[in-house]
């Protein structure tokens, strides 16, 4: 493109910016330069500029010929400048009119109005190098990643990709950020003395390698690698990213503690923002931006370095201290971008002034009101598996084309075009809704954009399957079929039967009435129980589990591959096992009325739960019957009742209704009396709402979805299963100390826990945090029974599980401290998983060491350092498979809603950000957020901070004229009515705030 073309189309930019209402811009544009440039020099042409450009305002106006700052190198739509807001103070007005009405001036005017009266300050980062700024700052619409425009803030951020104003700035080597701050400061400097020297130290001064050399010197960037990189020169590529430490600078670097090591979390909420947990169990530590995550993907494991103090980052809000959830899926987080609805918390610009505003002076705040800031010098494992599913996009006169993956925490990927459809660059518009799966090969350090190549296409976005495929791939889960030689591994001589020797091995339980309780479709039995009342009063009661173990030999192929899949994924619509089909569903599963083999855990215990006596041993068991939960819920719930054949499903007649029904009623009456226990010894129970659908048996499409009740009959399992793995924890750490694979849940993060206190001081609830038994007992005494009280509770629990850990599996020969084995929640010193081998390989590990306490299996082949290692690999797959059945919920609502909507419910406000509020939609148990920006109706919305917490007021509309406007207060725990609104986009949707009654929700 030619330079008059260029003129042309910066004419065309200044145009538009005159004609369209812009805002007052966060910080001005040469603040930074000033305080790194106060020469005499520099100082005469600012003040020569403030001259000229008074003297233009008199004449011109408010809106001059020069750029505001946001058209400086930071071109966003006019939508969007009109959103953005224009004072960040405790009461600030957002409402529409209050952002049109208040001084259009640009920053670059405002500064030298500063400077003219000797005013000027220096200031934190400006906006001259708000293109270096925007690689951390700037987030890409999730719009554009389907409808072909790629002008995109990450495009534009990206200095040396396929953006137009890249090529133009490589074509005619002008600098991009402030041309016509240039040329003004040129004509000023006509003015001195020896011009053209002059001339040559503005233009070094303004040139990008300059501007780049100042920001790597501000950032302690020292290295010869760094001087490198940034000398420039023909030919060369600026680098995007610092190189990678050197493993020994890295290994040194931790062992003297001035590195850290930590999984890294992206914040699906707001993508330019990870965490790692801090070592001293302090705040989480911030890495800010894209450029300092350094090509690490989500739960990557890194290695940081902590950033001087003064690059720290000033917590102020509730907005501030919105860490990274997986709990909040891309899908949502893509919905909110589609609906191009810019937050503080979340729009590019707003984000940038509040990192200026945090950075400013963190010297005026205590160590307690900052948060650390880091930046990725290494990946020590990439835990993400590179593929994303997304949208392929056509860029004209490209040999490659634009991958846009729907997950927004991935980079843009460059894909060869010879690896797209061979019609592709023909018709591309005939795959905008087709979904694919990219894998990034590379991601060099010089370019904004990973490089990748197709794996497969999926099909139209928005159907189920493809979709569903696209998060396993995502997430790394094999869903492949079961090769030849694993399947060679199981038994040939079917329907199987157990052979008599090892019958004469176990105990035989065949003769008692022993019976399995799960979920009606459940396919996978793999635990039952039983109850026999003792001549003396007492119980003899018994939990067995599938012995998985005699099947899956040690090291064999299926050995191996179960252990690589570690853990069974279940998704809305179908399961996909850890183990073959014969064995999860008939070898190993305790279907009724079949002989089975098992472990078994048998206590005596009293009426009231105390143990008398505990047994381990493997055994051979006949199940009498498969209740489902809704079966035994009856029989507790009518324990009078003579339940009748035809009420059951089919059960041994050796075993009556009645004595199941006796034994159900028993084993009910002791998990309560267990569970009061556990909870006066100081246990704590978080639940949160879960959402379970009816599917057409036809289609497995969403018929209907409900909030899972979480009954008597499910505490009634859950009380035995924690019993059977309390006891079996135990046991294995008491015969191998240096072997036994336990699970563990650290305390929670302290410095969220003492935030969280002082929110509910705010909001003057009385929580007790000193332990997990006093949070329980004051979480269920704070609050009453009605109505409003439940879904407080609700609001409540989902608050107190923020500062939560996740649970996770360890070997005990990598610990010597044995505090560190403590089970948090559970409040017990030893706990693992033994009663779900069928779907985990922890238990599968766990039963080995089982067996070889009890002298009845193989000798043990296991060494600390392969159990440690298989603890970490089962942690990364249990947190991915509950991201997926998370995803794969999301994705069957959105079908839902899109199907049966708009679905109306109540909802409570779980957190209020500067410009939004999220709320707990009571009815589906989901969180959405809610931006009153785009509310109907609404004529204002003021924030304000209320202690710890923020506070919104809306002001609607009045109906008629002779009414006044309805104000409307939104706080935590607030009631509001929404309505859930499928989006254009297919399987998204969104919560719309419907207008208050004037007497309340």
């Amino acid at each position: 493109m030619d330079s008059s073309r260029q003129s042309k189309k910066g004419n065309q930019k200044m145009n538009d910016a005159q004609n369209q209402p812009h805002v007052v811009p966060r910080k001005d544009a040469y603040a930074r330069l000033l305080s790194q440039h106060r020469s005499s020099k520099f100082n005469s042409y600012l003040e020569q500029f403030a001259r000229n450009t008074s003297g233009q305002n008199e004449g011109t106006g408010p809106n001059t010929s020069l750029p505001s700052a946001q058209s400086d190198g930071l071109p966003i739509p006019q939508r969007r400048r009109e959103q953005l807001p224009n004072d960040f103070s405790d009461s600030s007005d957002f409402s529409p009119s209050s952002l049109k009405n208040k001084a259009a001036e640009s920053s670059l005017s405002l500064y030298m109005e500063k400077l003219r009266v000797g005013n000027a300050q220096p200031e934190c980062e400006t906006t001259p190098r708000v293109a270096e700024r925007l690689r951390k700052g700037q987030r890409r619409d999730t719009a554009t990643s389907q409808d072909g425009d790629i002008e995109s803030g990450e495009e534009l951020i990206a200095l040396n990709d396929s953006s137009k104003h890249l090529r133009q700035h490589k074509k005619s080597k002008e600098v991009l950020p402030n041309e016509d701050c240039q040329q003004s400061l040129a004509k000023a400097s006509q003015q001195e003395s020896k011009k053209s020297k002059k001339k040559s130290e503005a233009k070094a001064m303004f040139s990008p390698n300059a501007q780049d050399q100042k920001l790597q010197q501000t950032k302690g960037a020292n290295s010869p690698a760094d001087k490198k990189k940034n000398k420039g020169g023909k030919g060369s590529k600026k680098q995007v990213f610092d190189p990678y430490m050197p493993f020994e600078e890295v290994s040194q670097g931790l062992k003297r503690g001035e590195l850290i090591q930590g999984q890294i979390r992206i914040n699906p909420k707001k993508y330019n923002d990870a965490f790692i947990s801090c070592p001293d169990d302090g705040r989480d530590i911030f890495i800010d931006g894209v450029v300092a995550r350094n090509r690490a993907l989500n739960r990557d494991v890194v290695v940081v370095q902590v950033l001087p103090r003064d690059q720290w980052k000033v917590v102020r809000s509730d907005s501030d201290r919105e860490g990274a959830s997986e709990s909040e899926t891309p899908r949502k987080q893509n919905m909110n971008k589609q609906l191009d609805r810019p937050d503080s918390d979340q729009h590019p610009t707003a984000n940038l002034y509040n990192k200026f505003q945090d950075k400013a002076s963190p010297a005026q705040f205590s160590d307690d009101e900052l948060q650390k800031t880091a930046k990725v010098v290494y990946i020590i494992e990439k835990k993400h598996s590179r593929a994303a599913t997304g949208f392929l996009k056509f860029l004209p006169d490209k040999k490659f084309a634009m991958f846009s993956p729907t997950d927004h925490r991935v980079p843009r990927i460059n894909v060869p075009l010879s690896d797209c459809p061979h019609d592709f660059s023909v018709y591309p518009e005939n795959y905008s809704n087709t979904l694919f799966i990219c894998r990034i090969v590379d991601w060099p350090a010089d370019n904004n954009f990973a490089q990748g190549m197709l794996a497969k296409s999926l099909g139209q976005a928005g159907e189920i399957e493809p979709e569903t495929e696209g998060i396993l791939v995502e997430y790394d889960v094999d869903f492949s079929e079961f090769t030849d030689d694993v399947l060679d591994c199981l038994p040939k001589n079917l329907p199987w039967t157990i052979p008599p020797e090892e019958l004469q091995r176990r105990k035989d339980l065949r003769r008692e009435c022993i019976f399995t309780i799960d979920p009606a479709t459940a396919r996978d039995l793999d635990d039952a129980l039983s109850c026999k009342l003792l001549p003396d009063g007492n119980f003899e009661v018994g939990v067995h589990i599938a012995d998985v173990t005699y099947f899956v030999e040690e090291d064999n192929d299926l050995d191996k591959l179960a252990r690589e899949r570690a853990t069974s994924v279940y998704l809305v619509q179908k399961v996909i096992p850890m183990l073959p089909r014969l064995l999860c569903e008939e070898l190993c599963s305790l279907n009724p009325l079949t002989d089975r083999l098992t472990f078994s855990v048998i206590w005596k215990l009293t009426p009231e739960g105390k143990i008398l006596s505990e047994w381990f041993g493997r055994s051979v068991i006949r199940s009498c019957v498969k209740l489902s939960y809704d079966h035994a819920q009856s029989m507790i719930e009518s324990p009078e009742k003579l339940f009748t054949a035809e009420e059951l499903p089919p059960f041994d007649p050796e075993h009556p209704i009645d004595e199941i029904h006796q034994a159900v009623l028993n084993l009910h009456s002791i998990a309560k009396n267990l569970r009061t226990q556990r909870f006066v010894g100081g246990a704590l129970r978080l639940d949160q709402l879960k959402l379970s659908f009816t599917l057409s048996k036809e289609t497995m499409m969403p018929q209907g979805c409900y909030v899972y009740q979480y009954k008597d009959s499910n505490k009634l399992v859950e009380e035995f299963m924690l019993l059977a793995n309390i006891a079996t924890a135990h046991r294995i750490h008491k015969h191998f100390p240096q072997l036994a694979l336990l699970r563990c849940h650290p305390k929670p993060k302290g410095k969220l826990v003492q935030e969280l206190q002082e929110k509910c001081d705010t909001l003057r609830i009385n929580l007790d945090f000193s332990s997990s038994g006093t949070l329980h007992k004051s979480l269920n005494a704070t609050l009453g029974d009605d109505k409003y009280s439940a879904a407080r509770k609700e609001v409540l629990t989902h608050m107190c599980s923020r500062p939560m850990q996740m649970a996770m599996y360890f070997c005990s020969g990598e610990w010597t401290d044995p505090k560190f084995f403590q089970h948090y929640a559970l409040n017990v010193p030893f706990y693992t998983h033994f009663t779900s081998p069928i779907r985990r390989y922890a238990d599968v590990i766990v039963h080995r060491l089982l067996a070889a306490s009890l002298d009845c299996g193989p000798k043990l082949g296991m060494r600390t350092q392969e159990v440690h290692k298989q603890a970490l690999h089962c942690n990364d797959r249990k947190s991915a498979a509950k991201t997926v059945h998370e995803r794969s919920t999301e994705l069957f609502f959105g079908v839902f809603v899109k199907e049966c909507g708009p679905l109306e419910s109540e909802a409570m406000v779980m957190a209020v950000l500067d410009q939004s509020f999220d709320v707990l939609v009571l009815r589906y148990g989901v969180q959405k957020r809610v931006y009153p920006k785009h509310t109907a109706g609404l004529e204002t919305y003021q924030r304000r901070e209320v202690g710890k917490t923020n506070e919104l007021t809306l002001v609607w509309k009045p109906e008629n004229p002779n009414e006044a406007p309805l104000k409307q207060v939104i706080s935590i725990f607030t009631l509001v009515e929404v309505q859930l609104v499928s989006e254009r986009e297919t399987l998204k949707y969104s919560a719309e705030l419907k207008r208050p009654n004037s007497d309340g929700p």
